[in-house]
């Protein structure tokens, strides 16, 4: 049926070998000399210590860490407390230092004067390639989407006047080096 069957038994049979009473003697002594200060053999040789491997100690404490730790702590708690016992610095009301608009029958016909134009492009699509009429040659129409902010200001009173409108632009542009 198998051809390994017979290889399978054969594995099946066999057992680890159990180690030389020279082999333990010999790990013991390693063991001892890792441990110094520890002995293996308390004069009781019943209480082996065949398996037991040397570890290290698992806490380690660094008393340098500690040290800068708690003096990073003390200047930072050093540095909050100078900072809040520094006096606040009192500021005048903004009601004191802005004078108060006078109006006067003069001041009412004050005319607004432009003071500025901004013109904002938000988006440029180009349109592809249009023969226009009475034209030989094609143009690409190119359609931008902006948004312009005029202002206003008066100057004898200091008001200002916004207005921000949308608006679109559809240009051609010739083709040019075909």
């Amino acid at each position: 049926m198998n051809d390994f069957s017979g290889i399978e038994d054969k594995l099946r049979k066999l057992r680890p070998v159990q180690p030389s009473v020279d082999l333990m003697t010999r790990i013991e002594l390693a063991l001892a000399e890792a441990r110094p200060g520890e002995s293996l053999h308390q004069g009781n040789r019943s209480a082996s210590t065949a398996g037991v491997l040397p570890r290290e100690r698992r806490f380690h404490f660094n008393w340098v860490s500690l040290g800068l730790g708690l003096a990073a702590a003390a200047a930072l708690v050093l540095f909050a407390r100078f900072q809040l016992e520094r006096p606040v610095k009192k500021t005048p009301a903004l009601a004191s230092i802005t004078p108060i608009p006078q109006f006067s029958s003069t001041n009412s016909t004050a005319q607004f004067v432009p003071a500025g134009l901004t013109q904002v492009v938000y988006h440029t699509r180009d349109e592809g390639l249009h023969f226009p009429n009475n034209s030989e040659q094609p143009m690409r129409r190119v359609r931008s989407h902006t948004r312009e902010t005029l202002r206003w200001r008066n100057p004898t009173t200091g008001a200002s006047l916004r207005i921000s409108y949308p608006s679109e632009e559809v240009s051609l542009v010739p083709v040019t080096g075909q």
